[in-house]
């Protein structure tokens, strides 16, 4: 277990992190719901004041109610639209269940599987945060207690979009971002098929994004990188790293239906191309990855 250095003091949460040294997140808190050791990692979830409850793992915010459809809409909804017909679906990680949510509003997955190393999660998520965990309530959802990595071995030429909904490379999540893991999610995709995975920060995360994407480079002919904006990660902002086999990625392939538009409060179609459009500073350091 990778427990970070957070504190609570004076009523207030301060996420302190060694992947962004020099600098804290705080957000005022009113109480604590959960605080709980799983046999992987520390689960904390708090009420806030000002952004409704927040879902802290191992010291690192995961998500607040307030600004979570931000990064779930976004993280489903680029690769989901990229794809012409995604009919099987995996997310790996997403044990709170935000990006299950989001991706059952495709009507053309027929399968939809998660796998999540850490029950607890889910478990907590289903009793405190249930607007976002009501993604694991449509039937198509399979829900696997695995490690990603040993899942993947045994579904080659399987899913058409893979999204990695991981946390940050600090205990469990830490083997989601190298190569060997990467070459197993290449492998596990048919023809066609696309990768998305969370792909931390270009302002505060620049090592490890440009590690990434040369991951993503050396193995996938297509690839782009997207940046969404989410107040309450550190830096203000995150990215999405994706690979495909063919498909295009920076455009919707599909319309946007008008009863899902409506259901949403970030994605649509300037902003999934907006997303790719990265300030110079991010652009080459991708093209020097």
């Amino acid at each position: 277990m990778a427990h970070t250095g957070n504190q609570i003091m004076n009523g207030w949460f301060s996420e302190i992190c060694p992947m962004w040294p020099g600098m804290a997140l705080s957000v005022e808190i009113e109480k604590t719901l959960v605080s709980t050791a799983s046999p992987y990692q520390q689960i904390d979830l708090y009420q806030t004041r000002s952004y409704g409850k927040m879902l802290v793992l191992d010291g690192i915010i995961q998500l607040t109610e307030r600004d979570e459809f931000a990064y779930h809409e976004m993280m489903a909804h680029v690769p989901l639209f990229a794809h012409p017909c995604p009919e099987r679906v995996l997310v790996i990680g997403g044990g709170d269940g935000g990006t299950l949510r989001e991706a059952a509003r495709h009507k053309e997955i027929r399968i939809l599987d998660i796998c999540e190393i850490d029950g607890m999660v889910i478990d907590i998520s289903k009793q405190y945060l249930p607007e976002v965990a009501c993604g694991f309530d449509d039937p198509r959802v399979c829900v696997h207690i695995r490690d990603g990595n040993l899942f993947l071995d045994e579904h080659p030429d399987t899913y058409d979009v893979i999204i990695v909904d991981s946390s940050d490379p600090i205990g469990p999540g830490e083997a989601l971002f190298e190569k060997p893991f990467y070459e197993k999610l290449k492998r596990a995709l048919k023809p066609g098929g696309l990768v998305a995975a969370q792909g931390e920060s270009v302002f505060i995360h620049q090592e490890t994004v440009s590690r990434l994407f040369s991951i993503v480079k050396s193995l996938f002919d297509t690839r782009a990188y997207a940046s969404i904006t989410v107040p309450s990660y550190p830096g203000g902002t995150i990215g999405i790293c994706l690979g495909s086999l063919g498909v295009a990625l920076t455009q919707p392939s599909r319309t946007i239906p008008d009863a899902m538009q409506k259901h949403l409060k970030y994605y649509s179609e300037q902003v999934h191309k907006a997303a790719f459009a990265l300030p110079r500073f991010a652009k080459t350091l991708l093209e020097q990855s």
